[in-house]
């Protein structure tokens, strides 16, 4: 029998920046450590694949040259890590926003959809997207929502436009801190309406979990408001009901656990709390749970991507610099593809 090959498995870079640095309480993690991590993590001799990167400050210069983009490229050779996602800074320019704002949005994702066509050219990134979110609050949402979400989805129609100049997918990953995004149904609408081919959802276990507790938007919940975590049966039935909904949309995916609670810290708004792999207070069954996700309603693999990646955002540094962090993250992924991967 073949071995499974399939999703490639990738760790993320941005939780080494993600609510840190001078707002936080701690200190950014440098990228080399963020890969140095990374490529260290090993289970039964199976490594990480490759990275998804967060193309800002300090990690990375989004305007490097092409001889920047190169000696990337080579520095990840090195290290056996290939490239996948790319993360769009988009945060200066909310999608609702004035036409500035919308403007300095569409120009991100350009940048970024340049920098994923100057790293496939360089055969290091055979498969990914360039993530966005609205980088819209959601209380400014609320105040008008019909004529802010026909704002989002113009905005994101011209993104998605752009970056189809250079062959990329965007993908808006659903998390409850973003207008437009907030929900499942409100995620749902505007994936609908922005009706571009090139354009899909990038679903993250911790943060889609939160869309069956409604945070945010509790007309919009799908599991009781007196919830009991030990009702197994109901939480599959909510997420079967979430992920039929979301599935056929989804480019991109983040393997991850939740414990039911948000989160914050520095600049970064409360938003699905990544907890570790280990973490006893988990609420989901990462192996299984993939599984809605990874797998049609009738239990196909829809091989709709061909790598997954663990985003464990606002740990400690202490825990994101113990190695052994990452090889119980690397042990979750290899257990996650034996369940739902194949041979390629």
């Amino acid at each position: 029998m073949s071995q499974i090959n399939f999703p490639k498995l990738h760790n993320a870079t941005w939780p080494g920046i993600v609510g840190k640095g001078p707002d936080a309480d701690e200190p950014v993690i440098s990228f080399d450590t963020m890969l140095e991590m990374t490529a260290n993590a090993e289970v039964d001799g199976v490594k990480f694949d490759g990275v998804d990167l967060g193309l800002f400050d300090p990690h990375i210069d989004l305007d490097m040259s092409d001889d920047g983009i190169k000696r990337l490229a080579d520095k990840l050779t090195s290290l056996n890590l290939e490239v996948g996602s790319l993360v769009a800074p988009i945060w200066g320019g909310p999608a609702m926003g004035s036409a500035e704002d919308r403007a300095t949005f569409v120009e991100m994702v350009r940048k970024s959809a340049r920098f994923g066509q100057k790293l496939r050219e360089l055969g290091l990134r055979p498969h990914g997207v360039v993530r966005i979110d609205s980088a819209s609050g959601v209380d400014a949402w609320a105040e008008d929502p019909e004529n802010n979400n026909k704002k989002i989805v113009q905005t994101f129609r011209e993104a998605c436009d752009v970056a189809a100049d250079y062959g990329e997918k965007l993908a808006a990953e659903g998390e409850i801190c973003w207008g437009g995004m907030h929900s499942w149904k409100t995620m749902l609408d505007t994936l609908e309406a922005v009706d571009r081919p090139n354009f899909g959802f990038q679903a993250d276990m911790a943060h889609t979990m939160l869309y069956l507790l409604g945070y945010n938007r509790p007309e919009d919940r799908i599991l009781p408001a007196d919830f009991d975590w030990n009702d197994r049966a109901t939480l599959e039935a909510g997420l079967k009901k979430l992920t039929d909904a979301l599935r056929p949309w989804t480019i991109d995916f983040h393997v991850a656990q939740n414990d039911g609670t948000v989160f914050g810290s520095g600049s970064h708004d409360k938003t699905g709390r990544h907890c570790l792999a280990k973490d006893p207070n988990g609420r989901l069954d990462i192996v299984r749970d993939s599984g809605y996700w990874l797998r049609d309603g009738n239990g196909e693999l829809t091989k709709a991507f061909k790598h997954i990646c663990w985003d464990g955002c606002m740990f400690p540094n202490q825990v994101m610099t113990n190695q052994q962090t990452w090889n119980d993250i690397l042990e979750a992924m290899i257990k996650v593809r034996n369940a739902h991967g194949w041979v390629e």
